[in-house]
């Protein structure tokens, strides 16, 4: 009798230990699913996040003023982001090129970067990576790795090294530059620079 209930007692914690054994599998199996599926929901909807809501390629248009060509802008790629915590923007990671013409229709000026972005209510650009901007008609050419241009007021700016070069010479902005869009007309902060010198005819 006593065997018996040895026997029984002993069955019975085998089974015991073969449900606790089986739950454990069970909830071990479900956790890691369950953690699998949470880390698959979350990088989808992180990728949802950082996709742009509007985008296109090869992108081009052009702003007209009294019939008028006053400026073209090209884009590789542009992307647009509507639903964000900050204001909606548009991105250009592979660059950009913008055009401005003057009063005759002549190309004025040509602005160039490898990445741009623009804050659409506040009519307000930065541009990166190689930024140059040249006066097609004087030949004046502006270096820099960063670039502000506000569309409304007609000016760029930046507030890191900046390199000008024209015919008077080389010219360093250390702490940037203030500047119309055309380069008629600019100011060097923490300015330097090398003056081109012609030699005098001896007589």
């Amino acid at each position: 009798m006593r065997q018996q209930r040895l026997v029984s007692i002993t069955k019975y914690l085998f089974r015991i230990r073969v449900i606790s054994y089986s739950l454990a599998g069970i909830f071990t199996l479900y956790y890691a699913s369950g953690c699998k599926n949470d880390i698959e929901v979350i990088n989808a909807l992180t990728s949802e996040l950082s996709l742009p809501d509007q985008s296109g390629k090869n992108v081009e248009f052009q702003l007209t003023d009294s019939g008028k060509l006053k400026m073209i802008f090209r884009a590789p790629l542009a992307e647009r982001y509507l639903h964000r915590e900050e204001e909606p923007f548009k991105e250009f990671p592979e660059g950009i090129e913008v055009l401005f013409y003057n009063e005759e229709e002549q190309l004025e000026s040509r602005i160039t970067a490898g990445y741009a972005k623009q804050w659409e209510e506040q009519m307000l650009w930065k541009a990166t990576d190689s930024v140059v901007a040249q006066n097609m008609l004087t030949g004046e050419r502006l270096d820099t790795e960063e670039l502000f241009w506000d569309e409304e007021n007609k000016m760029i700016y930046s507030d890191v090294f900046t390199k000008i070069t024209n015919e008077d010479g080389i010219f360093y902005g250390e702490k940037g530059f203030e500047a119309d869009q055309d380069l008629e007309n600019y100011k060097l902060i923490g300015s330097s620079g090398t003056v081109k010198v012609k030699d005098e005819e001896i007589q």
